[in-house]
């Protein structure tokens, strides 16, 4: 069992839906979290704008926002999600730098997994970057599998055109499926 601060942390972490007057909060953790790309060549994403406050709210109200809390409430970690094609598609997941590598978003991907399979979702999908090790290889360890592009449905292929005219596809992207 891990000891020192990241174990009493994670002692004290919950996870509960995310609350309308929270969504500003929601929009600094990603800003925050998204600075480490900017030391690894991708200023673009460490630039790129958060979900928009509309966009938080309707993810919020479809009961489909969620943030990992310390002991005083206060989220340290936030994933929004969708619904396509039957599954649960996670949109974002997003830790403060500060609250890194202490499980919050491993928490919060299993969080959306015991919620799937309530809701009779039979899998989580995901795009993400493939050469990043806060991406691709980490939800590998989440248990998400590379989908090749046979194995992409309509909405999925939707997902990654939309990101592509956003310019995500400058760096190799992969849609990625873990069976529940």
């Amino acid at each position: 069992m891990p000891s020192g601060p990241a174990a009493r942390d994670n002692a004290a972490m919950a996870i509960r839906t995310a609350r309308l007057d929270e969504l500003t909060l929601l929009q600094d953790i990603e800003r925050a979290a998204g600075l480490c790309f900017r030391d690894i060549g991708m200023p673009e994403i460490a630039d790129d704008e958060p979900p928009t406050l509309d966009e938080l709210a309707a993810c919020q109200r479809a009961g489909l926002a969620w943030v990992s809390v310390d002991g005083a409430d206060a989220p340290g970690a936030y994933l929004i999600a969708e619904y396509v094609e039957g599954n649960l598609h996670v949109e974002q997941v997003s830790v403060r730098p500060d609250r890194a590598r202490r499980g919050l978003g491993r928490g919060l991907l299993e969080h959306l997994a015991e919620f799937a399979v309530r809701a009779g979702a039979p899998a989580l999908t995901l795009t993400t970057f493939t050469e990043v090790p806060w991406n691709a290889p980490y939800y590998a360890r989440c248990g998400f599998r590379p989908l090749d592009d046979a194995g992409l449905t309509p909405g999925l292929r939707e997902i990654r055109a939309r990101e592509a005219a956003h310019g995500l596809d400058r760096w190799p992207r992969v849609c990625m499926r873990r069976d529940l």
